[in-house]
C-alpha cells in the first residue's frame, strides 16, 4: 500500500527549527535537504473515503505497517543517494518533539515522523562504524542466547576506534563513572534510560490506538 510519505526541507529557517528540534543537531541546519520520513495512512483514508469505506487504524499493526515502510524505503534511499556518491545521516532525533515536528510541518491525522535523513554533498569520507558481527545477527534454524563472545569482541573493537570520547551517556547513580566505557556500557546506559515518554499520548491524538 506504500503507506509513507516523505517532507523534503530545503528552506534554511525550517531546517534550522528542526535542527533545534532534533536535539540542536547543527549540521541538519547545514545539509541542504533534510528529509523527514513520515508514517502515513492519511492518503488511504482518501482512498477509502472514494470508494465508500471507513479505514480502521487504532491497532498496533495499523501503525506498524507504515512504521516498516519508512524504513524499507528511507534505506532505499541512503543506498541510491551514497551510490550517487551523496552523503547522509539519519535523524533518529525527530522523534524527541514529535508533535513540534508535526506542527511545523502541518501532518495530518493519521500521520507520524518516523525517521530523518540529512542529504548532502560529504566535505570529507566518512568514517565507517564497525557493525555487530555475524555471529550476534544472525541465526540458524531458532534464536540462539549465546552471544556474549560475539558481543564483547564487537565491545573492544568499539572501544578501539575512540567513538565514545566525549559521547557517554550519563546515568543518575553514575554520573562520573566512565571507566571500560565501550559499546556495552553505552548501550546499556541507553536501554536502561526512559526516552520519549510522551510520544504515545501524541501517536493517540495523530489517530493511531495502538490496540
Amino acid at each position: 500500500m506504500q503507506s509513507y510519505s516523505v517532507i523534503a526541507v530545503t528552506g534554511a529557517t525550517e531546517r534550522k527549527q528542526l535542527s533545534v528540534l532534533c536535539a540542536d543537531q547543527k549540521f541538519i541546519a547545514e545539509a541542504p535537504v533534510f528529509l523527514v520520513w513520515v508514517a502515513d495512512l492519511a492518503r488511504l483514508d482518501r482512498v477509502c473515503e472514494l470508494r465508500g469505506y471507513t479505514q480502521v487504524t487504532e491497532h498496533v499493526e495499523s501503525f506498524l505497517i507504515p512504521a516498516m515502510d519508512c524504513a524499507i524505503a528511507s534505506q532505499t534511499a541512503a543506498l541510491a543517494a551514497e551510490s550517487l556518491g551523496l552523503g547522509i545521516c539519519f535523524v533518529g532525533s525527530i522523534r524527541n518533539n514529535p508533535q513540534e515536528v508535526i506542527d511545523l510541518l502541518e501532518l495530518p491525522q493519521h500521520t507520524f515522523p518516523i525517521v530523518g535523513m540529512t542529504l548532502g554533498w560529504p566535505a570529507k569520507e566518512p568514517h565507517l562504524k564497525p557493525r555487530l558481527p555475524l555471529p550476534a545477527i544472525l541465526h540458524w534454524e531458532n534464536y540462539q542466547t549465546d552471544q556474549d563472545t560475539a558481543l564483547l569482541d564487537y565491545d573492544r573493537t568499539m572501544a578501539a576506534t575512540g567513538i565514545y570520547e566525549g559521547r557517554q551517556v550519563s546515568m543518575p547513580d553514575k554520573p562520573e563513572v566512565m571507566e571500560n566505557y565501550g559499546w556495552l556500557e553505552h548501550s546499556a546506559r541507553r536501554a536502561a534510560r526512559v526516552v520519549r515518554a510522551g510520544m504515545r499520548t501524541v501517536l493517540e491524538k495523530q489517530g493511531f490506538g495502538l490496540k
